[in-house]
C-alpha cells in the first residue's frame, strides 16, 4: 500500500487522520488508519451477520469487467436471491445506473481521489441502503490492482478478477492482491482464441507461486460462458456463510497490511 502519495486517507477516514506531531510519524498515523478501518469492518460486518447477508468485494484494474459480470450474475439469479450493489468510483453513478436499470438497490460511492474504498465509506453507504431482505451484497470496489486489497470492508469474501487482456503475468507483478483473494476469475475469456500471450495455465502458475490456493474460474460475461461454476459458487458461500452466522461466528477475508499476509480467521 502507498504511504506516501496520499491514498490511504480517503473522505471516510479523513477525521481519524491527524498531522504527525511531537516525534510521530506518519507510520503511526497510517497505523491508527488501517486500525480505525478495521474496527469499523468489524461492525460492518457484524450488520451483514445480523441480516444473514454474504457480502462479496469485488477487485481487480480498471476495465476487467467487474459491472458486466454483476449484470449477468444479477440476470442468473434474480428469481432465486435478492442481491445488492455497492459501487465505489472515483467519479460519475454510471455503474451504479447500470445496476439499478438491472431492478437492483445500487448506491454509488464517489471517492473522489481515493483509489480504494474503506470501511468508513461503506458504512455511510449502509445508512442509505436497505439491507433487510438481502441475501447477496456485492462491493464493486474502485479499479486498482494496488491499494484494495489492504483494506477489510467487512466483506466475508474476496474475488479478484483479471481480464484476458491485461496478461498472464499479473499475478507476479501484483502479488498483494493475488494473494488476498479468495477467488480469481479469468474474464473476457471469449477473447483468448484472438489473443496470443495470455495463457491461462500460465497465469494460474504464477498465482500459485504466490501460495496461493484460491480456485480459478475462467468465464465472459458477455457471452455468458463458464458463469455456471462461478454462480455455484456464490451459492455455497452463501450456505457457509449462514452456517456460520447460526453457530455464532462469521468469515473473515483475507487482508494485507504492508505486504504482510493474514490469513481467514473466524470471529
Amino acid at each position: 500500500m502507498c504511504d506516501t502519495c496520499g491514498c490511504n486517507i480517503t473522505p471516510g477516514n479523513l477525521r481519524f487522520a491527524y498531522k504527525p506531531l511531537n516525534g510521530t510519524t506518519a507510520v503511526a498515523v497510517l497505523k491508527n488508519l488501517l486500525a480505525r478501518n478495521d474496527d469499523q469492518a468489524t461492525h460492518n460486518r457484524y450488520h451483514f451477520d445480523q441480516h444473514r447477508i454474504l457480502t462479496i468485494n469485488l477487485m481487480s484494474s480498471p476495465g476487467s469487467g467487474k459491472t458486466a459480470l454483476l449484470e449477468a450474475t444479477i440476470d442468473a439469479l434474480h428469481h432465486e436471491y435478492r442481491i445488492g450493489v455497492i459501487e465505489g468510483d472515483l467519479d460519475t453513478e454510471n455503474d451504479a445506473m447500470r445496476i439499478r436499470a438491472k431492478g437492483v438497490p445500487a448506491h454509488q460511492i464517489i471517492t473522489g481521489s481515493a483509489c480504494h474504498l474503506d470501511a468508513h465509506m461503506v458504512h455511510d453507504a449502509l445508512h442509505q441502503f436497505p439491507l433487510s431482505g438481502l441475501d447477496i451484497l456485492f462491493i464493486e470496489n474502485v479499479g486498482n490492482l494496488v491499494c484494495p486489497a489492504s483494506f477489510d470492508l467487512g466483506q466475508h469474501r474476496n474475488v479478484v478478477l483479471l481480464s484476458v487482456t491485461e496478461g498472464d503475468d499479473k499475478p507476479s507483478k501484483y502479488p498483494v492482491i493475488f494473494r488476498a483473494a479468495d477467488l480469481v476469475l479469468f474474464t473476457k475469456s471469449d477473447l483468448l482464441p484472438v489473443l496470443d500471450d495470455f495463457s491461462p495455465e500460465r497465469a494460474e502458475e504464477n498465482l500459485r507461486n504466490l501460495a496461493s490456493s484460491a480456485p480459478v474460474i475462467q468465464l465472459s460475461a458477455r457471452h455468458a460462458l463458464g458463469l455456471q461454476p462461478w454462480l455455484d459458487w456464490l451459492r455455497g458461500q452463501l450456505v457457509i456463510q449462514r452456517s456460520q452466522v447460526d453457530q455464532g461466528e462469521s468469515i473473515r477475508p483475507r487482508i494485507q497490511h504492508d505486504g504482510a499476509h493474514f490469513p481467514e480467521v473466524s470471529i
